[in-house]
């Protein structure tokens, strides 16, 4: 069971660690050369790790010095940076560190039912379960939602409770009343966390929607089908940092025979087999397929769309969504059939699939070669290519890495006398606002902004503009961005001041976001399902807040990979970008 709730928590962490602007105070590395407004402060979290050989209670102590010395210098109210701090501790192990780090933030922030949380979760780790459980008592009892606290008190209490599993729920039958009660739960709570729900549709729209999903249900709805007409209602606010798992919990819930028997890919308005898996003596690579099981393909993806979140209304980063987890979307779309049979272009009979034998991951796109470490640096002849797969580095935990990285490429950079540069983008899912700023600096002419103001709980906040400077070594090159679907969140505010401040080119396919940002992460539950979702609870809009909310930011060049080049492995945007560059 303890494994159950761990996986929750991972989601929860990694939707943290993609969000955009997660915290707003300066870090102190570089910061000399930073023009701050006054109400702007450094992170206290990366003060206190500056020294590396200090142990915990040295950096507790130096914390409480440096506020009562220099309040008005640090950021102190930044729960969430602390708490990741105390967690960075906690997932390596170093459980004694965590709990001390735990306890600072539940004496700084008394009123926080996540930190008596936190700490909670780090006395169960270290086996001190009476503890464990008055912290988890303390937290539900200040906030109910807090179904992470209610198992964990349960499962303290009576160790033998046992929480059924998504794939053991697959074909479990609720009441009609149940489901709907649920349906209305999941509204209002997206409409009272959420703090833009009603940006991309209208109320009255919205609870349409739910309304006919109630009237859908019958005394025969499976779990696994009520969490498809879920993740309708979700999808339907446009919100990328909004879902119910990013449909982790259907791939792990969905039984193998059920799966589509072949691998597919979903290019120009096309669906193609890319891998025949066990049927290659039934259909062949590049095959196209027109219709699964009668239905034409276009009405399959159509349907589908309205059930993978994105950010407005982005269509890119759902052809991605369905591209990385065709064999578990297609089942959930048509109602989990018994056999899969395709009308193929130029066959002349139906092609019936024989059935799934093993479970295959979400697919990987291998036509692209990867980072390994997400962060890279090559020479082609006169180019360099940056690559950076992610900004998740963090004040409280390794944002020095990313800063590392940047200053060793550009000093590379220099010495070479590089004046064409590449920053391939793809596949970034976001990050920190921090290594988003610092890479800006290098590449910026003029002093910039990037906030320009935040809604959360309800309360949209202007924020003071923090006047950002480029670092006295920018480069002053040319350069040449990279970006895909997937590109998301902080990546999106990135490349919306990119393309604002004129910094470069940008060759491929419109971004999975923009200068639009709702993130954090408030993670709910249904009462009766128990269905666990998922909820931004914050928005960030970047300095560039007057350009269109609903699209991606777009290219300059727009290039894809045609389906020849990826069964080739060609990557053919990079390839145009260079032969751009070339001209």
């Amino acid at each position: 069971m303890k494994k159950i709730i761990n996986k929750y928590l991972c989601i929860i962490a990694l939707c943290f660690l993609t969000s955009c602007g997660q915290q707003s105070s300066i870090p102190s590395n570089h910061s000399e050369s930073t023009s701050v407004s006054a109400s702007q402060k450094i992170s206290i979290v990366e003060r206190i790790k500056e020294n590396p050989k200090l142990s915990v209670q040295d950096r507790i102590d130096l914390y409480q010095k440096l506020k009562l010395e220099s309040f008005d210098q640090y950021d102190f109210s930044n729960e969430d940076e602390l708490t990741m701090f105390g967690y960075s501790y906690l997932w390596s192990d170093m459980v004694d560190e965590a709990i001390k780090i735990f306890k600072l933030i539940v004496q700084e922030f008394p009123e926080s039912a996540n930190a008596y949380d936190s700490l909670g979760e780090a006395y169960l780790q270290h086996g001190q379960k009476k503890k464990a459980l008055a912290n988890y008592e303390k937290s539900f009892s200040m906030n109910p939602n807090n179904f992470i606290a209610e198992d964990q008190i349960m499962l303290l209490k009576f160790p033998d409770t046992k929480f059924e599993t998504n794939a053991e729920k697959f074909e479990k039958v609720y009441s009609i009343q149940e489901y709907q009660d649920d349906l209305e739960q999941l509204g209002n709570r997206l409409l009272e966390v959420h703090p833009n729900a009603l940006k991309f549709i209208s109320e009255e729209d919205f609870w349409n929607i739910i309304k006919e999903k109630q009237d859908q249900i019958t005394a025969k709805t499976t779990f696994s089908q009520f969490r498809w007409h879920c993740n309708e209602i979700i999808a339907s606010l446009n919100c990328s940092h909004t879902s119910s798992g990013d449909f982790y919990f259907e791939d792990e819930m969905l039984p193998v025979p059920l799966r589509v028997p072949v691998i597919v890919r979903w290019v120009d308005q096309q669906l193609f087999i890319t891998d025949p898996l066990k049927n290659n003596d039934l259909v062949s690579a590049k095959d196209e397929i027109l219709s699964i099981n009668g239905i034409k393909v276009a009405n399959i993806i159509s349907g589908i769309y309205k059930h993978i979140p994105s950010q407005g209304y982005i269509e890119t980063t759902k052809k991605h969504t369905f591209n990385q987890l065709s064999s578990v979307l297609i089942p959930f779309a048509l109602d989990f059939p018994e056999t899969y049979n395709l009308e193929i272009k130029d066959h002349s009979d139906v092609v019936t699939l024989k059935k799934a034998e093993s479970y295959l991951p979400p697919v990987k796109d291998s036509s692209i070669k990867r980072c390994k470490d997400d962060l890279c640096l090559d020479f082609e002849e006169d180019v360099a290519i940056m690559t950076i797969s992610t900004f998740n580095y963090y004040p409280w935990n390794n944002l020095t890495v990313f800063q590392e990285f940047i200053d060793s490429s550009f000093k590379q950079i220099s010495n070479k006398g590089i004046t064409d540069l590449v920053i391939d983008l793809r596949f970034n899912g976001g990050g920190s606002m921090e290594s988003s700023i610092f890479l800006l600096r290098y590449l910026a002419d003029k002093t910039f902004s990037y906030h320009t103001h935040i809604d959360s709980k309800g309360e949209d906040k202007e924020l003071d503009k923090l006047n950002i400077t480029p670092f006295e070594n920018r480069y002053k090159g040319n350069v040449f961005f990279i970006i895909d679907g997937i590109g998301n969140s902080t990546t999106g505010h990135f490349m919306s001041i990119a393309k604002a401040l004129k910094l470069g080119t940008i060759v491929g396919e419109e971004l999975g976001s923009n200068h639009f940002c709702s993130a954090g992460q408030e993670v709910c539950r249904l009462k009766n399902t128990r269905l666990v979702y998922y909820v931004a609870n914050n928005t960030h809009v970047s300095m560039t807040s007057s350009d269109n909310d609903e699209t991606g930011v777009l290219p300059d060049y727009y290039v894809t990979q045609s389906i020849d080049e990826y069964l080739k492995r060609k990557d053919a945007v990079k390839a145009f970008t260079l032969n751009l560059i070339k001209k």
